[in-house]
């Protein structure tokens, strides 16, 4: 099984159609879910599904819900991104996550690969996300 980073195509495509709303406070709701190494999750991923989910003390299936950034722009590049998510008091392994849209039948917006497993044990599972910049943002369309 593999976990490679990727946008969705799937979620590229209901972009065209105006399927997702990243506006802060009055958009859709989006989450992000924990995977082992077990899972295969790819640009080919649609929707979010349970299978190979993390599991652990303080992790609930599903995932945490994400404070969206409303989209902008830096240069030609739009862009959109979340706030930092974390699981406190977590006792979890995973190898990646899945963000999706929860407001949208949990539609698949993207796939992040984690180099390593990472692993709490009683403790913090953090995920910090990238600035939204250009080259950076979860989400940049050039």
């Amino acid at each position: 099984m593999a976990i490679t980073s990727a946008i969705c195509t799937s979620f590229k495509v209901e972009l065209l159609k105006g399927v997702h709303d990243f506006t802060n406070s009055t958009g859709d709701t989006f989450k992000i879910a924990l995977y082992t190494d077990a899972a295969t999750l790819d640009s080919t991923t649609t929707v979010y599904n349970a299978a190979n989910e993390a599991s652990g003390t303080g992790y609930t299936a599903g995932g945490n819900t994400l404070v969206n950034v409303t989209p902008t722009s830096d240069s030609a590049t739009a862009i959109t991104s979340f706030g930092n998510t974390s699981w406190d008091n977590s006792t979890i392994t995973a190898r990646g996550a899945l963000i999706y849209n929860a407001s949208e039948a949990n539609k698949a917006v993207a796939v992040i690969a984690f180099p390593i497993n990472y692993t709490s044990s009683d403790s913090t599972f953090l995920i910090t996300m990238p600035a939204v910049t250009g080259t950076e943002a979860i989400v940049r369309i050039n």
